[in-house]
This record gives structure tokens, sequence and C-alpha cells, in this order.
């Protein structure tokens, strides 16, 4: 994976020092009396500013919002873009959808001086989120924040604290966690009932060559009309490229592609489902075998993934994520195996499927291990491109946040939860851009590929 015109190690640099004032330990949860002051009253209109008026923020954020802003009496108050023509599609497009007048705002700076800003939703390129993330809840704002939470440890060390140092209600972009199904998926596992996983295979396979490309919009975007520095953050120090603005997800350091988008969702299941943090090591293979159009990002990826405790190295199971834009078959698929059957996430289904049978069990004089087969029911999670307002997952997730902006109580989708994701992303871009075995150092929170710490 290429490296533009700066070292990955200047990156981290300059993004520590940009954001080490905001960093504290994990458990830290300070309140004050300005935190409490800052909560909504149960018929307080709770001001909503959209950061980020790109793709995933108008066909998805926008409607989930504008579904249950009446209900939950919130509203948009403002639309935050650098590039003006999204400034002004975005004031337009929100008051399509949700009927609000919204004031357009330059930046975030501009942003965050009015008063009138209670919360925000977050929906810029990959590498901004846990920096866009810290600015909000560092002004007094609520926030939900798409995934990735971040890519560098740096970014997700810094954002975890900033969050528990304010006390402000962050909501992750990872759905799954306010969709029915993988809440009963969750609950089945957790009961003991399943029993212990012994593998788990997840795919996310498209044959899709425009995915992630703008071809009609780049050549609209001058960079006269928008803030390149600003969109770099003060950490990328590569010169204005409509592409990499645009089409950000087909390169590093912007994003990584398929972990970035793809991995966390799926990932973030293993985590919630077993309650284990992060994983004990990955390993990870792939390259740009088809889609040679200049992208540094793989077109085609397989990661193995090792979980277990930490403390005893007999127990576990293994994570095998393949991923590719070459040929969808396949499909999405999350499939958990125990000995007994399989959780198929996709059929939202547990069958006895590759359980124990009674031939089998016989040669060690065991008793049969056959699941009973029922149905988790539920919507299908959605995994278009672009979602929409029938992404009922997304308006679940958005439903959620607003309830927790009331009541203060943790959101299904925490911080903790992009944290672990973004543990087993770093580790993944790190397997990627090493070759190496990578782990994870709970005492110091950093990766380690071949025993040194990646940085």
């Amino acid at each position: 994976m290429a490296h533009e015109e700066t070292t990955r190690r200047d990156f981290l640099k300059t993004t520590s020092a940009a954001l080490a004032a905001t960093a504290l330990p994990a458990a830290s949860s300070l309140w004050t009396a300005k935190s409490y002051a800052a909560i909504p009253g149960a018929n307080d209109r709770v001001r909503t500013a959209v950061v980020g008026c790109g793709d995933r923020m108008k066909q998805s954020l926008i409607p989930a919002f504008s579904e249950h802003a009446k209900e939950m009496n919130f509203e948009f108050v403002a639309v935050c873009d650098i590039w003006n023509r999204r400034r002004e599609e975005g004031k337009d497009y929100i008051k399509k959808v949700s009927g609000f007048d919204v004031e357009p705002v330059v930046n975030t700076d501009a942003l965050y001086s009015r008063k009138d800003v209670d919360a925000v939703l977050i929906a810029t390129a990959d590498f901004q989120h846990a920096r866009c993330g810290i600015e909000a809840v560092n002004a007094g704002r609520d926030a939900y924040v798409e995934k990735p939470t971040a890519h560098l440890m740096e970014d997700a060390r810094n954002f975890r604290a900033a969050v528990h140092k304010t006390g402000k209600i962050v909501q992750v972009g990872t759905q799954r966690r306010s969709t029915p199904s993988y809440m009963k998926a969750a609950e089945y596992i957790k009961s003991g009932k399943f029993g212990d996983i012994v593998m788990v295979e997840m795919s996310w396979n498209v044959n899709q060559p425009g995915r992630w490309r703008r071809p009609d919009v780049v050549p609209l975007l001058k960079e006269e009309d928008t803030d390149w520095h600003r969109y770099c953050m003060g950490v990328i120090k590569d010169k204005f490229d409509a592409r990499k603005y645009l089409e950000f997800r087909l390169f590093w350091p912007y994003s990584s592609g398929i972990p970035d988008q793809w991995l966390v969702h799926q990932i973030d299941t293993v985590h919630w489902f077993t309650g284990l943090p992060h994983p004990r090591s990955c390993v990870a293979n792939g390259g740009i075998y088809l889609w040679k159009d200049g992208r540094t990002n793989w077109d085609t990826m397989t990661s193995v993934f090792d979980y277990g405790p930490l403390d005893d190295l007999t127990k576990g199971f293994q994570v095998q994520y393949t991923s590719r834009f070459t040929n969808s078959a396949g499909g999405v698929k999350e499939l958990y195996y125990s000995n007994g059957g399989m959780i198929d996430m996709d059929k939202q289904t547990v069958t006895d499927t590759g359980g124990m049978t009674a031939r089998e069990a016989a040669e060690m004089k065991l008793q049969p291990n056959r699941l009973p087969s029922f149905s988790l029911g539920g919507e299908k999670v959605s995994t278009d491109a672009n979602t929409g307002k029938g992404d009922p997952q997304t308006g679940a997730n958005m439903r959620n946040w607003m309830e927790c902006v009331r009541s203060r109580k943790t959101p299904n989708a925490s911080i903790e939860a992009g944290y672990s994701h973004s543990i087993a992303l770093c580790m993944n871009v790190a397997a990627i851009q090493t070759g190496l075995k990578v782990t994870f150092d709970d005492k110091t929170q950093q990766v380690m590929a071949g025993g040194k710490v990646y940085a």
C-alpha cells in the first residue's frame, strides 16, 4: 500500500501533537456542572447540525434522522461542509427530506461558535471521523459518528478519552448493534445455549468496478471551492487531489478501503457476541488484482484473526475474513460455528449444520450435539452502497442515539464498541502494510508488528 508524500510515522507524530491535549485514561468519566447543564430537558428540542454532507449523509443519515425527528423532538438547524457545492446542495436536500430550513456553515470553527447547535451528525472522510468527533465533544456537543471510528490507534485512544472526559453521548455508525436479529443472536450466544464458538467465517464480496468511484463528481471539485488544508486536518501533506477528496476510500491514508468500510461492521459483531475486546493476532494478504485505476487500497483481501482470552491460549477461535471487488459470488456472509451447529446471520437462522452426529460422537463415546433450528427473525441487513430511507437498521441506530441524548444512557454502538473495532482495524492495517503477524499490547494499548510497536 503506497505511502503518498507523507510517511506513516510523520502522520502519527503530527496527529499525536494535534490531539494530545484530549488524552485521558480510558476509565475516566469526568462529569462537570457544565456537562449536566448541557443535558436537554424532556421537552427541549435538540438542535442538530450536519457535518460532512456527502453521499452517506444524504442517502442514509439525513433520512434516518428525519424519520424520527418529529416524535423525538429533534430538528436540523445547520449544514457544515467545506465544499461550497455540498453546503448549498445539503441545505436544499435537508429542506426536501425533512422540511427544516438550515443555515449553511463553512467549517466546524464557525459551527461550534454558534449557540443553536446541541448535537451533530458526522459523516466525513474515514480518516477524519475520530478528529471530527473529538472536536464535537470538546465543543460540548453530542454526536452520531459514522464508522470506522479510527484506523490509527492514536486517534482511537484520543477519541475515547475525549468522550470519557466530556461525558457526551456518542453513537458509532455500526448499526448492526441496533438490529433486532443481531440482538437476538447476541442474547442467544451469551446464554450459553449455542456453545463455545469454534470458528467464524465472514465475507463481503461485490463485482462493482464503480464502487467508491465518483467519475461524474470529481471534475466538479475545484481547489478554490473548498479548503484542502482543512480537509487534510493539518496532518496529511498531499497536494490538492479531487480523487483523494471524493474517492478517499481508494487511497491510504485517507482510508484503508476494505477494512475501514466493511471489516469493521462485521468484526464488531464478534466483539459484541463474545465480550472479547479485540483479537489476539492478525495476518493478512491481498492486493490490487483487477481494478488498476490508480488506487492504493487493495481490491481483494483475506485476513485471519485469532480470538480468545489472553490468559488461556488453549481456548479461542479463528475469524476468517475475505472480501473482493472482482466477483460477487458468496455475497455478504457472517457464519458462526459451534460444535453443535451454525448461526447464519445472512439467513438469520440457527441450525444444526455441521453439528456432531450420533455416529461422530460414538467414536469417542460422547453424546451427539445438535442445536435446535429456529429463526432469529427481523429485517435483513442492507449491504447496498447507499442504503437510503429504506434502511431500518440505520434508522434504529439513529433513534437509539436520540433516546440516549435525552436519557444520557450509553447507546448501543458506544465509543467502547468503536474503540474495539478500531483495534481490530488497526491490527489489520498493520498486517497489510508489514506482511507480519500483528498483536496488541493491552498494557500500552499499542499495535505490535513482529514484536515491535507499529508506529
